[in-house]
C-alpha cells in the first residue's frame, strides 16, 4: 500500500482502523508487539496536530479591546483641539501643551498596527502621567479619560501579549505534513510485520482484515475520482 498516495486525513483514518482492528480480542498475538506500540504513539502524535490552528483565532478580540482604547483616546484630542483652538478657553494653553505631548509620540497612533501603537501608547501614558503633566489634565477635569485610555491600553497589552504568546506556540509545532512521514514509515512497518507473519496462526486473519482496509481505501478514492472526472 502506497501511503504517499493518501491525503492527511486519510492517512490518519486508515491509521485508526488499524488500531481498531488490530485491538480485537482475537488478535492477542499483536496486542504486545513493539510495532504496534511504535505505530500507536506515533499515531497520537500526529493526531493531535494534524487539525491544529495556525493561529489563535483571537483576532476579534483583540479588535475590540484595541477600539476601547481608540475611542477615548480620539475623544481626548477632540477636546484638546476645541480649548486650544479658542482664545477665550481658561484651558487655551494648558490644552496646547497636552495636545503637544500627544504629538511627540504620534497624533495618529490610534491608526498604527497593533504592536506600533501598543509601543507608542505606553510611551505617551508614561508622559502624560508625570506629576507636572497629570495636574494639567487634573485642571482640566480630563484625568477620568486618561485613567480609561490606561485601563483599555491595559487590557489590550495583556490579550495582544497572550494572543502572541498562543500564535508563537502554534507555529513551533510540528506540523502534521512534517509529521506524517513518520506515521507512514509506522503503518508501513506494521503492515510488512502482519504480512511476513500470515502464515502463522491468528496471524492470517488479522492481515485479511488489514487489507480489506486497504481496499476500502483504495475504493473510496477511486470513486471520488470518477465523481470528480464525471463533474468535469
Amino acid at each position: 500500500m502506497n501511503f504517499r498516495l493518501l491525503s492527511t486525513k486519510e492517512l490518519a483514518a486508515t491509521t485508526q482502523r488499524t488500531l481498531i482492528v488490530s485491538a480485537e480480542p482475537a488478535f492477542a498475538e499483536v496486542k504486545n508487539n513493539p510495532l504496534l506500540a511504535a505505530l500507536d504513539t506515533t499515531y497520537n502524535e500526529y493526531d493531535a496536530v494534524y487539525v491544529k490552528k495556525t493561529y489563535s483565532g483571537k483576532g476579534y478580540e483583540l479588535l475590540v479591546l484595541d477600539k476601547d482604547r481608540d475611542m477615548p483616546f480620539g475623544g481626548l484630542k477632540d477636546v484638546l483641539v476645541g480649548h486650544s483652538k479658542l482664545a477665550i478657553s481658561p484651558y487655551n494653553q494648558l490644552a496646547k501643551d497636552i495636545y503637544a505631548i500627544i504629538e511627540k509620540h504620534g497624533i495618529g497612533l490610534d491608526r498604527y498596527s497593533y504592536a506600533e501603537e501598543t509601543a507608542q501608547m505606553k510611551k505617551l501614558l508614561e508622559e502624560l502621567e508625570l506629576p507636572a503633566n497629570a495636574a494639567k489634565t487634573e485642571e482640566m477635569k480630563l484625568t477620568p479619560i486618561v485613567t480609561q485610555i490606561r485601563t483599555a491600553h491595559t487590557a489590550f497589552e495583556n490579550k495582544f501579549n497572550e494572543v502572541a504568546g498562543e500564535n508563537s506556540e502554534l507555529r513551533l509545532m510540528e506540523s502534521a505534513s512534517s509529521m506524517r512521514l513518520r506515521l507512514e514509515t509506522a503503518l508501513r512497518n506494521y503492515f510488512n510485520l502482519v504480512k511476513a507473519m500470515s502464515s502463522q496462526p491468528g496471524w492470517k486473519e488479522l492481515c485479511a482484515k488489514l487489507d480489506e482496509i486497504a481496499k476500502a481505501v483504495y475504493s473510496t478514492k477511486a470513486a471520488t475520482k470518477a465523481v470528480e472526472g464525471q463533474v468535469n
